[in-house]
């Protein structure tokens, strides 16, 4: 793990937080201080209302009386049976007196609540509501009371003032007002929570923090703060898990250092410890917000306070890891976190999956699906795509798709990002009946696809030339009310591109701004790219200054196509002033960028233009790739610099580079030249077992040289290869 040092965000006050809020009542300044005004409004404390209930008649008394007689002395008969004869004349409050007789009787009392709003065609009024919510209460029927209060939220405005005038008759637990706070944060009645929270406060009664705390997680952030800052005004008393909920709520809009602020405000002021979740929170945001050395550092002090990381904590650095290409380090962190007891799930081994598979790691992908699967950890619909993606990837789409049967043999459901993936794949490798078939099932499995699966088919339609096709297929999508995106768009005119058609692709450029779609560096580059190919270097760089303009940054792929476009159109020296264009403002060229320039001077054997470039890309810290060596050697040979050209031979092959045919055939000629005749006999049987082909010229060199040294059966077999590989006809 590295170690550096994070500075760390400046504490700021917590009076500074934006305070917008979904509660214009609130209005309190923040302070820290332990002493609050709940001291000061113990004095003025109200005491819970009378219960005064409507008086009945006497004839009605009468009727609740034999009515509750009734009730209490049923012994075979069922409620109903019961209490049909007196159906008709009920009216809601013969509900309320008849409670109040059933009082010590709760299950009864309860039971004809519920018969009364199934069996009359009168609601429960909200004073009966509220007195049978007390009565579940009370008798420790928990569920019961919950239901009874949130049908009263839902059902009467005025049911919070009918329980607290209710209580002190009906109750003697004020924990009943946590349940109805409960009730209305669920019901995201969150104004109506806030009001009854500070109501209650005039009685003496303060929610729990755990009711808070899920007001709390159902507030937007702004006011969330708020009510952070506030309700200790009023006895709250807020734990880990509050401070967690803001904390979260701050890494969800990306106030990083707001919550950092937090985590040092739990340790310095309020003496609530921070905890995992606390540190992992944090940890996770700066992963999402890609500030990996901060993550790093935060995991770090977390461990130094001996707080052990868990499985989300790990995985989010792993993710981040994986995303910048680091999968390397993503696994040595399995093995700490392995070391430290911590069991990895199959989300672990998917995020180092995925990172293995974007670096094209076949092998290790393998390997840990084998290692994942010895521990019994079972691969999940999310495994099985990132290894169709990987496969994908690779090219090696008969294998993503029998991966992709397998997957639905096992019962697993594909979602609409697996199809995607295995339609993408097709598409690219040219076949595009597949993807329509992959299409046509996705729609059977009654999944709908999106902007990206249409994407991928448009794409493949004009890789295979088939602008008209992907033309008509994005105007469906239209029709359908999906909106074109980037990709989309960067897709035809790609197409179009490859087809020649460049100004049709100038007017999709048009089309796409009119759409309000901004243009990014592929869709420039690949304009750029069209231009240069057709010699018209001018109208490319056109491109170029138009980028700049918009302050849209070239990629050093935009660079390297313009790079091409001089170089192929024999201009040297334009591409040599590009170049140093971009070391003058700090662009670092790649290999790629050099390469165009020592091949064109390597074609025309100006070995010294060679040299001093590739000196200079050595001196800018540039490394050859395989291509460069590969330019290196023909043009050294074909200056018959065969010393040079050897050196460049052994260097690429000890660095695991690969030689391409054009080399081979020229180096293996070049020792020819210089009468090398062993070097180039091992050569050129290298050549052959790395699958490559002769051309015309070697195989009859080395006919002629067999046949000199009378070696006639060797001379027959190369003549039969010749023929076989139809370089030379006889």
């Amino acid at each position: 793990m590295p170690s550096a040092v994070l500075k760390k965000p400046r504490l700021a006050d917590l009076s500074s937080f934006h305070r917008r809020t979904v509660f214009p009542s609130i209005r309190r300044p923040f302070s820290s201080s332990r002493s609050t005004p709940i001291d000061t409004l113990n004095t003025n404390l109200r005491p819970f209302p009378e219960y005064t209930p409507k008086k009945p008649g006497i004839r009605d008394a009468e009727l609740v009386h034999n009515l509750t007689t009734a009730l209490r002395q049923r012994r075979p008969h069922s409620l109903g049976h019961t209490l049909t004869p007196f159906a008709a004349r009920l009216r809601p409050d013969h509900l309320v007196w008849s409670l109040l007789q059933l009082r010590s009787n709760p299950a009864l009392a309860l039971s004809f609540v519920h018969w009364f709003r199934r069996n009359t065609r009168f609601s429960v009024p909200a004073e009966a509501q509220a007195i049978a919510a007390h009565l579940a209460h009370a008798s420790g029927i928990v569920g019961a009371a919950r239901q009874f209060l949130r049908r009263g939220v839902v059902c009467h405005r005025n049911f919070v003032e009918q329980v607290i005038y209710t209580y002190r008759h009906w109750s003697s637990n004020p924990t009943v007002f946590d349940l109805l706070f409960r009730a209305a944060v669920e019901l995201e009645r969150l104004e109506e929570a806030h009001s009854l929270f500070l109501r209650l406060t005039s009685f003496g009664v303060v929610v729990s923090v755990e009711s808070c705390n899920a007001l709390l997680s159902h507030l937007p952030i702004d006011a969330a703060l708020n009510v952070f800052l506030e309700f200790p005004l009023f006895g709250v008393r807020w734990n880990s898990a509050s401070y967690n909920i803001v904390i979260c709520g701050l890494c969800g809009v990306g106030k990083l250092g707001e919550a950092y602020d937090i985590l040092l405000k739990m340790n310095s002021e309020d003496g609530v410890l921070p905890d995992v979740i606390s540190y992992s929170t944090i940890i996770n945001g700066y992963c999402r917000a890609g500030e990996l050395q901060s993550a790093y550092d935060l995991f770090n002090e977390m461990c130094s306070r001996g707080l052990k990381p868990n499985q989300f904590t790990f995985n989010s650095i792993m993710s981040l890891q994986c995303k910048n290409g680091m999968a390397g380090e993503a696994e040595w962190l399995l093995l700490m976190m392995e070391n430290e007891g911590v069991i990895p799930d199959s989300a672990v081994y998917t995020t180092l999956i995925n990172g293995f598979s974007k670096n094209g790691n076949l092998s290790a992908v393998y390997r840990l699906v084998k290692e994942m699967k010895g521990k019994g950890l079972v691969p999940d619909a999310q495994t099985y795509t990132t290894l169709i993606c990987s496969l994908c990837r690779s090219g090696r789409i008969i294998d993503a798709d029998m991966l992709f049967q397998e997957m639905l043999r096992k019962g697993l459901s594909a979602d609409k990002v697996t199809y995607t993936v295995l339609i993408d794949g097709f598409a690219k490798n040219g076949r595009i009946l597949e993807a329509f078939r992959l299409h046509n099932e996705m729609l059977q499995a009654g999944l709908i696809p999106n902007v990206v699966t249409y994407t991928a088919l448009s794409d493949g339609l004009c890789k295979k030339g088939e602008v008209e096709a992907a033309n008509e297929l994005l105007h469906e999508l239209c029709v359908k009310g999906l909106q074109l995106n980037v990709c989309t768009y960067n897709s035809l005119i790609n197409g179009l591109c490859k087809s020649g058609n460049i100004e049709q692709a100038m007017k999709t450029l048009e089309d796409m701004e009119v759409a309000g779609l901004s243009p990014d560096t592929y869709t420039y580059t690949t304009l750029m790219d069209a231009y240069c190919k057709l010699g018209e270097l001018t109208r490319a760089h056109g491109l170029l200054r138009k980028m700049l303009d918009k302050s849209i940054q070239p990629s050093i792929v935009t660079f390297n196509v313009l790079m091409n476009g001089f170089c192929a159109a024999g201009k040297p020296e334009d591409g040599q002033k590009l170049l140093e264009w971009m070391l003058g403002k700090k662009i670092i060229p790649n290999a790629a960028t050099y390469n165009s320039l020592l091949k064109n001077y390597s074609m025309e054997k100006n070995m010294k233009a060679v040299t001093e470039l590739y000196r200079g890309m050595l001196a800018k810290g540039v490394l050859p790739d395989e291509n460069t060596y590969n330019i290196l050697i023909t043009g050294h040979c074909k200056a018959r610099n065969m010393k040079e050209a050897c050196f460049f031979h052994v260097e690429m092959i000890g660095k695991g580079f690969r030689m391409s045919t054009i080399s081979y055939n020229a180096l293996i000629e070049g020792l020819f030249k210089k009468k090398r005749f062993m070097e180039a006999k091992q050569l050129f049987q290298e050549m052959k077992d790395a699958g490559h082909v002769a051309n015309k010229n070697i195989y009859s060199l080395f006919i002629d040289l067999n046949y000199n040294e009378g070696n006639i059966e060797l001379t027959l077999k190369l003549c039969d290869e010749a023929m076989e590989q139809c370089c030379i006809g006889y």
